[in-house]
């Protein structure tokens, strides 16, 4: 795409900001996890003034793939029992998104993601029972294949909202989303 996408602006805030103020109104605490452009990100994310809610972690491997921010979160998550794991370029997913799914919270599941018209999506909850798993595997893993494991237990939430599929990976895809 060749631009910095937590940084680009959707609806007047960047795809941070607006993720940020959305996880803010269900989670007790918000971790986001940087890498390239470390500085930028806390800085723009500051502005928010909810830093009683934020923890940053770096994730000094960010260079080998996005697995590795993950366990880098979760890291940080340890005492959570659960983790809403969110990408940055979904920034679309609407407030009343967040608050139903989290009440889809099972404890018969250890993974809870959304699915719309029986396609699964993003973001994903993640019971503190997976975070061992996650955190000592390779980071050349994918959480595709730790999804495949069978101490997963699965839970589908049929949804309404489509944007769980948003992924802004092209110019197009975000003149689309504005």
């Amino acid at each position: 795409m060749g631009k910095f996408k937590p940084l680009l602006d959707y609806k007047g805030k960047s795809f941070n900001q607006n993720i940020t103020i959305k996880l803010n109104s269900v989670c007790d605490k918000t971790i986001i996890v940087t890498g390239y452009n470390k500085v930028e990100v806390e800085e723009n994310v500051k502005e928010l003034n909810l830093n009683y809610k934020i923890e940053f972690v770096f994730n000094s491997e960010y260079k080998k793939g996005m697995f590795t921010s993950l366990q880098t979160g979760l890291t940080a998550a340890k005492n959570s029992d659960w983790v809403l794991y969110h990408f940055v370029d979904q920034p679309g997913l609407p407030e009343k998104f967040y608050k139903d799914f989290i009440k889809q919270i099972d404890d018969q599941y250890n993974w809870i993601q959304p699915s719309f018209k029986k396609q699964s999506g993003h973001p994903i909850l993640i019971h503190k029972s997976l975070f061992d798993l996650i955190t000592n595997t390779s980071a050349e893993t994918s959480l595709r294949e730790i999804s495949k494991k069978p101490v997963v237990k699965k839970k589908y939430w049929e949804c309404e909202f489509e944007e769980i599929f948003q992924d802004i990976d092209t110019d197009e895809d975000y003149a689309e989303l504005k």
